[in-house]
């Protein structure tokens, strides 16, 4: 059974900084593409950010520059480093398996609230 825990979020000024994290078990995760999602009060779900096992990784536009995800396949963990933060950045932020929920496994963890606020 795939299980995501998202950590790391809070509240942050305008311009200020933070780091998520997100552990997954049940998976292969060195062989395993991963992503961050996130999704605003009255919006769907974004893809925020991605990186392959080889640690090409590849950004939405709304952060580029901005926003840095990595990976440590010793702790199964994947990051975004998020700087620069805006109020537009506020939203619950989720990691997943691009190519599990491709083939149709919806399953997500409890996501981890970030909010930009002054």
């Amino acid at each position: 059974q795939v299980q995501l825990v998202e950590s790391g979020g809070g509240l942050v000024q305008p311009g200020g900084s933070l780091r998520v994290s997100c552990t997954a078990s049940g998976i292969r995760f060195s062989i395993s593409d991963m992503a961050w999602y996130r999704q605003a009060p009255g919006k769907q779900r974004e893809l925020v950010a991605n990186i392959t096992t080889g640690a090409t990784t590849k950004y939405a536009d709304s952060v580029k520059g901005r926003f840095a995800i990595s990976r440590n396949n010793a702790k199964n963990t994947v990051y975004l480093q998020m700087s620069s933060l805006k109020p537009e950045d506020t939203a619950v932020y989720y990691c997943n398996i691009p190519h599990r929920l491709a083939q149709g496994f919806d399953d997500w963890g409890q996501g981890t609230q970030v909010t930009v606020s002054s």
